[in-house]
Parts: C-alpha cells; structure tokens; sequence
C-alpha cells in the first residue's frame, strides 16, 4: 500500500499545480465520472485508490488496463483537491489538440473564452458548448487551465468528449478561425445587434467570442467581431455570467444551425 510519501504519490501530487501538468505533460481526474470518461478515452496511465473505493468502484477498475494502486487515507487526501476525497484518482495523459486540426474539419460553431479566469465558469462553458454541438472550446488569453481540478469536475466530463485548445494569443487564434470561413461574434451589453434578432445571421459557420467575468471582452478583442450582440435582459440586471450568457448564445446558434440533437 502506497503512502503519501510514496515516490508515485509525491509524482503524482505535483499534479495539482498548473507548472506540474505543463512539465508533465499529465492531470489528475478524481472520482468515478472523470476516471470513467477518462478510461473511454483510453488517456489513463495509472490509477490510485483506497481500499474502500476500491470495494466501491470494483466493476470500473476491472476493466482498467492500466495499473493500479492502493494507497492510504492521507495519500488519497493529498491527491484529492476537494473536501470530501472520492479515494479515486487518475493521473491522465493530455491530449495534443490543435487549433488547426478543428479547422481542417469545417466546424460550424466554435466557442471562445478570452481572460476568464475563474475554473468553474470555464468548466461549465465547456459542458454547454458539448450539449449546443460546438465543434471545439478556444480558451484564450489568461483563461484558465482547462485541467484545473475545478474545471474538469465543472464541465463533468465534457472536457473528454470536446476538444479544448489553449491559446494564449487571442488576436492570432481569432483571426486563423476567420481566415477558415467562420464569422466571429462577440458578446456586448452595448451590441448593435439584439441576439433574438440575429437569425439573419446566425445561419452561417459562427465563432462566439465571450469575456472575463468582471471586465467582459477588452476593446481590441471585440472590435475583432463582425457583430457585437447584445442579450435582452429586463430588470436592474446590467449583465450575466459567462456560463449563462453562452447558454443563450450558443442555443440560438445551434437552433438556427440545426445542429442541436446531432452526435
């Protein structure tokens, strides 16, 4: 039984730090859902469990190829980032995603977050643009890592079923997904277009572009956009969170598109 002083589990902790998964190459995926998504995807190189998870989970580590370890309590709460420890953990192998690969295959919507920091409005971005039908996720700028325990645990394992790409030059990444065909919009509490006016414009190949969530999209990013749309709201409400202002966005794309309900 391996304890938190174990060569693996001292490995396998750095993990949790962003500067970790980038050396490494790898990122941790806890509980059954993250490890059960991340097995699909055959990216699992090693497995940690307790011995009453393992009980708990016997049938998904059954039919797991890679190796398996029991550790102890303290090991499983030092490879654990949240409260309450699932006593299961993976260390995955990222994937290698290009911006370039997406294009190559004509997407018709593409969702981008430039600068939005916080791990659980990423994750639950992403969840929503698998469930609209976008073809990628674009996290741009200073977002977030896409495998920040948060996030993954957010997007509840849409992250494994939708490409993300990390790109830390927005102007770059926006202006090769324009020069693929898609037009770009941008999200605007001042934006010329009203959103359920826009259907006119919603038919075609579509890049949504979406904003930290104090500051929105900065000046020269939204004056990239073909269009700045703006969401109807009524009340004293000024403005939404990103995860919710890409919900409404990106369900009226993908109505128009009619890509909704499609694999």
């Amino acid at each position: 039984m391996l304890t938190e002083r174990s060569a693996k589990v001292v490995a396998a902790v750095k993990l949790h730090r962003h500067v970790g998964r980038r050396r490494a190459g790898r990122f941790l995926a806890e509980g059954p859902n993250l490890v059960a998504a991340a097995s699909a995807c055959g990216l699992i190189r090693e497995l940690f469990v307790t011995e009453s998870a393992a009980r708990r989970y016997a049938s998904l580590l059954g039919a797991q190829q890679a190796p398996v370890h029991v550790v102890t309590e303290r090991a499983a709460r030092a490879l654990s980032d949240t409260v309450t420890p699932a006593g299961l953990v993976a260390v995955c192998d990222m994937r290698a995603t290009r911006l370039e690969d997406v294009l190559t295959g004509s997407p018709r919507l593409v969702t981008v977050a430039v600068d939005v920091g916080e791990p659980g409005n990423a994750g639950t971005l992403i969840r929503i643009a698998e469930a609209m039908g976008a073809a990628a996720v674009v996290l741009a700028g200073h977002s977030v890592d896409p495998y920040n325990g948060k996030c993954l645990r957010s997007s509840t394992g849409s992250i494994f079923s939708i490409p993300v790409i990390v790109a830390p030059d927005p102007h770059a990444a926006i202006g090769a997904m324009r020069a693929a065909g898609l037009q770009v919009l941008a999200t605007a509490v001042d934006g010329e277009l009203p959103l359920d006016q826009a259907d006119h414009v919603l038919d075609r190949p579509t890049v949504w572009l979406f904003g930290s969530e104090s500051h929105g999209l900065a000046p020269a990013i939204a004056d990239m956009a073909d269009h700045r749309v703006r969401i109807a709201l009524s009340g004293s409400v000024e403005s939404l969170n990103v995860a919710a202002a890409a919900a409404i966005c990106l369900y009226q794309s993908a109505r128009v598109l009619g890509v909704l309900g499609r694999p």
